[in-house]
């Protein structure tokens, strides 16, 4: 690829590669007259790629969601009974939907440093090939009826890739864009993957639905439907493949700063922050894989309506809501203040779980979908606000210790950069976490008491827990002694 730059004001030179692959060894987003010769469009077209991928990888991540609800008319005793509430149908369908929450979370930390280590390019293509695997496994494992449990346990486990895209795909965008572009680029990822749980969740129960139609209301009709919407999947897999190899490229100047890892690491603020990304991305993907067996075991009669409730059960409708209202939540941050939103958004959520406990009490689904989706809102925004936050307190922290210590200010600031750039990494993992752990509560509480609702009042605590926590460690007029005083006039 070649396209003429300016390098600095005077002179010019053109995007070079190394033998070993599409690498660019002079990239500089920051330099305006680099960016609009040349560097914006080369940044555009790697972010739609990685958009594509990222997308279909979230889309990977959230299928046993979905497929769970009909495994169970598909022959397979484990799952029988789940729309009657069965109650091991029940745990055993969150076992298989906890599971790719939690190896996705666990994997977007090595995702991260494998871009400066293998380049965006190699490495996007091979993070969309590998969702293959738990995509072709399933379509093979789900046409033998006699398959156990533990198959499809594995199976869920190697969903967790489509997870761990995130992760690598959000640093490998961060190089591409300048400072002042870089939160909008950003965004722009983040929703795009987001939007991969609504989309799986509209298309999967149709195209299982079809199959039905297509052969017959039996348990091999709901195989060869389960076949089919996994194997849509397949195309789209290799065309991102395809197209990140050949359109994508890797900057060899993007390297990993351990330095920054091990500050970040020590950082209290990092470890505040995962806590409160537990609360709102957490809820939010926990709640998105739970989403349609809580539908099915709470609302059973639903199924005899058909076709309507094949759009994803209505349940893509959650994840559909909270994927959009996130870009919501940082632009409001950024005019009245992360920590504020966040407070409020903590608030709200409490509330909307003590509506969804009613709706179950009334046995009123309007209801239940009404509040649920609020929650959905609002964990959007609350995945926004806190990740508006983020850089907020680091930039703010390191301003205090560096005029306390005489230090250079412009220094401070771009080591808070890269400090708050890795705690994201860890931010993000830590949060993603949360939704196994949301599950697996919801899982327990089902076994241990007969009903959620223990787990679902017990949500409603921890968030009045976390609102308090954002209130104490960032809105409170005064602070304790090694406290952001600073922050108040940040907007974090």
């Amino acid at each position: 690829m070649t396209a003429t730059v300016a390098a600095t004001g005077q002179q010019s030179e053109s995007f070079s590669h190394q033998k070993r692959g599409r690498w660019l060894d002079h990239w500089e987003p920051d330099n305006l007259k680099f960016w609009e010769s040349g560097g914006k469009l080369t940044a555009r077209k790697n972010l739609i790629f990685s958009v594509f991928a990222e997308n279909l990888g979230f889309s990977v991540w959230v299928i046993w969601g979905t497929v769970v609800t009909s495994m169970g008319a598909a022959g397979f005793d484990f799952l029988a009974g789940l729309g009657k509430g069965n109650p091991t149908a029940v745990s055993n369908a969150l076992l298989l939907t906890s599971t790719p929450t939690l190896v996705g979370a666990a994997l977007r930390i090595p995702y991260t440093f494998a871009i400066p280590k293998f380049g965006g390019r190699a490495f996007t293509a091979f993070s969309a090939a590998m969702l293959l695997i738990p995509t072709l496994g399933l379509a093979y494992f789900v046409n033998q009826p006699g398959t156990p449990m533990w198959v499809f346990m594995v199976l869920a486990a190697l969903a967790g890739f489509g997870g761990g895209n995130f992760s690598s795909s959000m640093a490998n965008i961060s190089f591409f864009f300048p400072e002042g572009k870089k939160g909008a680029a950003l965004g722009i990822n983040a929703a795009g993957g987001n939007l991969g749980v609504a989309q799986t969740q509209l298309v999967l129960p149709l195209l299982i639905t079809l199959g039905t139609h297509l052969t017959a209301k039996d348990p091999a009709g709901y195989r060869f439907g389960i076949t089919l919407s996994v194997l849509v999947w397949v195309p789209f897999i290799l065309i991102a493949t395809f197209g990140a190899l050949r359109y994508m490229d890797s900057i060899s100047t993007a390297k990993s700063d351990g330095k920054s890892y091990k500050l970040a690491l020590t950082n209290r603020h990092t470890w505040v922050m995962s806590f409160l990304y537990i609360g709102t991305f957490g809820s939010f993907i926990g709640f998105s894989f739970a989403f349609p067996t809580l539908i099915k075991a709470n609302f059973p009669d639903l199924a005899k309506i058909g076709w309507i409730t094949t759009l994803g059960n209505l349940a893509f409708l959650g994840a559909f809501v909270g994927s959009f209202s996130r870009p919501f939540g940082g632009w409001v941050s950024d005019k009245v203040g992360g920590a504020k939103i966040t407070v409020i958004v903590f608030s709200g959520m409490a509330v909307a779980v003590a509506a969804i406990m009613a709706a179950l009490e009334l046995k009123s689904f309007p209801l239940y979908l009404v509040a649920f989706l609020a929650l959905f809102v609002l964990t959007g925004i609350g995945n926004g606000s806190t990740y508006r936050m983020i850089p907020s307190i680091f930039n703010a922290e390191a301003k205090k210790y560096a005029s306390e210590h005489g230090m250079d200010i412009a220094e401070a600031s771009a080591s808070a950069k890269r400090q708050a750039g890795a705690a994201i990494g860890v931010i993000g993992a830590i949060g993603a976490s949360g939704g196994y752990l949301l599950q697996q509560a919801l899982r327990l509480s089902n076994i241990n008491f007969g009903s959620m609702a223990p787990a679902f009042w017990a949500y409603s605590a921890a968030f009045i827990v976390m609102a308090g926590v954002t209130w104490f460690f960032y809105l409170r007029s005064s602070f304790a002694i090694g406290r952001i005083p600073s922050l108040a006039y940040a907007k974090v």
